[in-house]
């Protein structure tokens, strides 16, 4: 989940799968956190400065309030294009890396369908997800990092947003298939079960390598896959198994 761009440089049991829906306590209803602030606004405009053409991706990046996925004491920078410490040795990636990989597996016209998230960090870009997917499932191996996203989510009222904690490697074969996967983490090569988990014409991104990681997104056709090699990126290595 440290995903920033490079600036010159055996059978497991299914994971339970849980909404992000309130069970009680404080929640913000859309219309307190919403509507687009003048530092989200600020974000806006950097990222299309950074090429960022897709309108769905920048509404939904102005629509959801980063600082609430931050502790407090980094309010004060949750609209800078940088990524963030989210404990665990984890941080929330870079906003022009999340606006990246969801406008490359978005259609030209319309929204996704259902997508799979594998790393779900603090939950801020399965938030992004939201807005552009009617179902989004993201799956987190650090149960620590699993119980502070679905904290976090579960204030901002999202119905359309499933957790799970679990291994990505795995991925959700239960809820699949799927229309795109976003793997926030760098493995070594792209993991065979989540290949077999996207829908035909459905398009997979992930980071790929070790010292040098590059974005590579793969999509299923007909006759098989289809990779094209995208941004120099750093996220932290993709891990097997759980953390409890």
């Amino acid at each position: 989940m440290w995903g920033a761009f490079v600036r010159g440089s055996a059978h497991r049991a299914a994971p339970a799968v849980e909404t992000a829906r309130p069970k009680g306590g404080a929640v913000l209803h859309e219309g307190d956190w919403a509507a687009p602030t003048a530092p989200r606004l600020a974000l806006v405009r950097r990222l299309r400065e950074q090429g960022i053409v897709a309108e769905a991706v920048l509404a939904a990046i102005a629509r959801i309030p980063r600082e609430r996925f931050v502790d407090e004491a980094l309010w004060s920078r949750a609209y800078e294009d940088t990524a963030l410490p989210i404990g665990f040795e984890q941080t929330i990636s870079q906003p022009v890396v999340v606006a990246r990989m969801i406008e490359a597996i978005l259609p030209v016209k319309g929204r996704l369908a259902r997508v799979l998230e594998v790393g779900t960090g603090c939950g801020y870009q399965a938030a992004v997800l939201s807005q552009v997917a009617g179902e989004v499932y993201s799956i987190e191996r650090i149960k620590g990092l699993y119980e502070r996203a679905r904290s976090n989510l579960r204030v901002l009222r999202l119905p359309n947003v499933r957790l799970a904690y679990g291994d990505g490697y795995a991925g959700l074969p239960e809820a699949a298939p799927f229309d795109a996967i976003v793997v926030a983490a760098a493995a070594p090569v792209v993991p065979e079960a989540l290949l077999g988990q996207l829908k035909r014409g459905g398009k997979l991104i992930v980071p790929v390598g070790s010292a040098e990681q590059q974005l590579l997104l793969v999509e299923r056709r007909v006759a098989g896959y289809i990779e094209t090699r995208l941004d120099l990126v750093r996220f932290v290595p993709m891990l097997p198994g759980l953390v409890r």
